[in-house]
């Protein structure tokens, strides 16, 4: 493939290749892979971080979907005796049936969707994805702010920003720095799961209501007195924004809120 071809079609797919040595051992430090641990791979690229997680894990699953990169990515990994690299699609990729965690560092067009991959993997016990830094720092609330993605899946997720990568440990260079983003499933979910699709008509119904608060789009919802008072107890000012409202009030919120033979 001519070099033209070749930038074009790193465009067309979001790539930047990581290849700073400490960029990739933070990565696998946040990761935390144990030595019977699966790990999914997700835009594995050449392998730079594959064979940094192979050292640390009991199997790799490295999935790259770039037929150029592919021979590159199965010659780095030959070596390994616990790597399996696939040329398939990420995004379209059945999830293992047994406990694992995805790492990757991923094509930033393509972050939403790989997130919501991962939220949706039964099996999954946590994430850590290099994603453009705004994107992290917006849904882990580094901002104040939290977003209703984040919101909603915090009983079940916990999201942090776990570090920042700087653009020039790229290749090509991108215009932005780079965050990772790391999810946890939690053990114990922070509401039970016969009262969480409950919980998550309350968040839509505070995103998706009028009146430019919290409080003014669950009036319309809720009694008056009963929303008062729960305000009042979880500390939430009347006047306060949707986005600037702690996941951890949502929670105070919602119990509060639920008749007391639901609770």
């Amino acid at each position: 493939m001519r070099k033209a071809e070749r930038d074009r079609s790193r465009r067309a797919l979001s790539q930047n290749f990581l290849h700073h040595p400490e960029a990739i051992r933070q990565i696998v430090r946040t990761a935390r892979p144990g030595p019977d641990d699966l790990v999914v791979e997700a835009g594995a690229g050449r392998g730079v971080l594959t064979r940094a997680l192979a050292e640390q894990c009991g199997q790799v699953l490295a999935y790259e979907i770039d037929p150029y990169l592919v021979p590159v990515l199965a010659d780095a990994c030959a070596p390994l005796g616990n790597v399996t690299c696939l040329a398939e699609d990420f995004l379209a990729a059945r999830a293992p049936d047994r406990p694992f965690s995805v790492v990757g560092n991923i094509p930033w067009a393509l972050t939403s969707g790989m997130v919501d991959w991962c939220l949706r993997a039964p099996r999954l016990t946590s994430a850590t994805l290099l994603t453009q830094l705004e994107y992290a720092r917006k849904r882990t609330g580094d901002y104040g702010r939290w977003s209703r993605l984040t919101v909603l899946t915090w009983p079940s997720f916990q999201w942090r920003l776990a570090g920042r990568v700087p653009r020039a440990a790229f290749r090509p260079v991108p215009r932005v720095d780079a965050g990772i983003l790391r999810l946890d499933r939690r053990t114990t979910p922070l509401v039970a799961s016969a009262l969480l699709p409950a919980y998550q008509r309350l968040v839509e119904r505070g995103f998706g209501g009028e009146g430019g608060s919290l409080y003014g789009s669950l009036r319309w919802h809720y009694p008056r007195a009963r929303l008062d008072a729960a305000c009042r107890a979880s500390r939430l000012a009347v006047d306060t924004p949707v986005g600037y409202v702690w996941p951890e009030q949502w929670l105070a919120l919602f119990r509060l809120l639920q008749p007391a033979n639901r609770r």
